[in-house]
């Protein structure tokens, strides 16, 4: 070997994060406020801030959740974009990373490949690739804090067509959106209906000829404000602060209720969505077959547009949807299983995502692998008989960051409690009688496609994963720490 893939040794940390997106930098910043004696670094793979909204460039980017939740807690957002786009997000995630003095803790170009706990020492080594030299490096923390995200960065999912080769055009995957792409004037088929494919289609429709949305089966689709007249008027008489936070709950609450909604009366919540799209896109259009999905409503994710951008396009004519499904490429575009041709100069297979937990790190405990979806989530946040580690994974039916901002939290008070009581190691251990149940009640295919990579809940408290602001709330900012699951010991021993 090299001596310059030679590990290299640094000083002991007292917590590693892994990721410098929306939840790293969340997950900084409340360290240095919660635990201000923590010695702590951040390593982001890419060489800029931001994670998704920084990777994300295609035409129209944009969250699909309102930025008063999806914002930090601590500095109010106040852009009047409730929904906004891609690079807005990653500006306010960077001037947070710079107002906190967290940008000095990053280092970039470090992707983790492995981590290695030892009792012995009450410790995790963590093996780093150096992305620009190739260099490998070894980093020690007391605790490990994952906010790497769930899919990867590297790899979309990409199915393949029969005869693609013998297309003339240009295909692109989201992810990998080519700089400088040029669309104007040119027929573009998009392959998908989720939130990706409802995002790139009214913003490709303002310069091309005409853009297609090719799905197999419809998804839920609901037209919200870009702004929030509500949050307007409380800024209007409120201080910034306070009117934030009156908005922040007031959008929880009307989350959780139309979530709950729609779970217990899923055939009068399709029937109210589906009536919302006919009034968009008028009386003669086919609402039945393009926008009425053969599943409950939460089941898969509901897709936003903002100020009902899709459904204008729709109207207008620039944009069109098809549901039917690829037989094979031609030359000129696309020839469907009824029959149907589409040409197309441009095909955007927006068809998802490929699952990647932790980053694709391997871990190990005391000389043991730790197989990820043999293990147990305890409060959604912490694997089974993994110590001292934490993983950052948000919310499928609101807000990333409302549970993002919880863990941070969790994570702040279980260091605090251990240096109290001179712990060096917590470990949630598996209990018996608790039966394995899939992480995400999900049937979208990025996550069905991630069965065997997810961690499992469980069939009670403490292992079950809540898609509930308020529920998680009271079990993990305000419940016990010592809960009998949690297990805490000394440097050396097996807690």
């Amino acid at each position: 070997m090299s001596s310059t893939h030679l590990p290299t040794q640094e000083p002991l940390l007292d917590v590693l994060i892994v990721g410098a997106g929306l939840s790293g930098i969340g997950a900084a910043a409340a360290l240095q406020k919660r635990c201000p004696s923590k010695r702590y670094a951040i390593l982001e793979a890419r060489e800029a801030v931001g994670g998704t909204w920084d990777l994300f460039r295609y035409p129209g980017i944009r969250s699909d959740s309102d930025m008063y939740t999806l914002g930090y807690g601590f500095k109010p957002w106040k852009n009047p974009k409730a929904i906004a786009d891609g690079p807005a997000i990653r500006s306010y995630i960077e001037e947070t990373a710079q107002e906190n003095g967290i940008v000095q803790h990053i280092r970039f170009g470090h992707q983790v490949v492995s981590a290695a706990w030892s009792s012995q020492k009450a410790c995790w080594t963590v093996g780093v690739k150096v992305m620009a030299t190739g260099e490998h490096r070894s980093l020690s923390a007391r605790f490990l804090y994952v906010c790497s995200g769930y899919y990867s960065y590297e790899e979309a999912y990409r199915p393949h067509f029969p005869d693609e080769e013998v297309y003339q055009g240009t295909v692109v995957l989201p992810q990998f959106w080519p700089e400088g792409l040029d669309y104007t004037n040119k027929r573009v088929v998009v392959v998908g209906s989720g939130a990706t494919a409802v995002t790139l289609v009214p913003a490709m429709a303002k310069t091309a000829a005409h853009i297609t949305m090719l799905q197999r089966s419809p998804s839920y689709v609901v037209s919200r404000p870009s702004e929030d007249a509500i949050a307007a008027k409380l800024r209007r008489y409120l201080p910034a602060r306070l009117a934030y936070w009156a908005t922040r709950w007031k959008n929880v609450l009307e989350s959780i209720i139309l979530y709950r909604v729609a779970r217990q009366k899923p055939e009068l919540a399709k029937k109210q969505i589906v009536h919302l799209a006919k009034r968009q896109l008028g009386p003669e259009y086919d609402v039945a077959t393009h926008f009425t999905p053969r599943y409950k409503p939460w089941d898969q994710r509901v897709c936003v547009v903002p100020d009902g951008d899709l459904f204008r396009a729709l109207r207008t004519g620039q944009a069109t949807v098809v549901t039917d499904e690829i037989e094979r490429f031609t030359a000129t575009g696309l020839q469907l299983k009824s029959g149907q041709k589409l040409p197309a100069e441009l095909v955007v297979l927006a068809t998802g995502l490929k699952i990647k937990l932790l980053g694709g790190m391997k871990l190990n405990i005391d000389g043991r692998p730790v197989e990820s979806n043999e293990a147990l989530a305890y409060k959604g946040m912490m694997l089974s008989d993994v110590p001292n580690f934490a993983m950052a994974f948000g919310y499928t039916n609101a807000s990333w960051t409302l549970k993002a901002d919880l863990t941070a939290g969790f994570v702040c008070r279980l260091l605090r409690y251990m240096d109290r009581r001179k712990i060096d190691i917590a470990v949630p251990r598996r209990q018996e009688g608790v039966t394995p149940e899939p992480f995400l009640n999900f049937t979208s295919g990025y996550v069905q496609r991630a069965q065997q990579v997810l961690p499992k809940q469980g069939s009670r408290r403490p292992w079950q994963v809540y898609q509930n602001y308020l529920q998680d709330l009271l079990t993990i900012r305000y419940g016990r720490i010592a809960d009998g699951v949690l297990h805490f010991g000394r440097k050396g021993q097996q807690p």
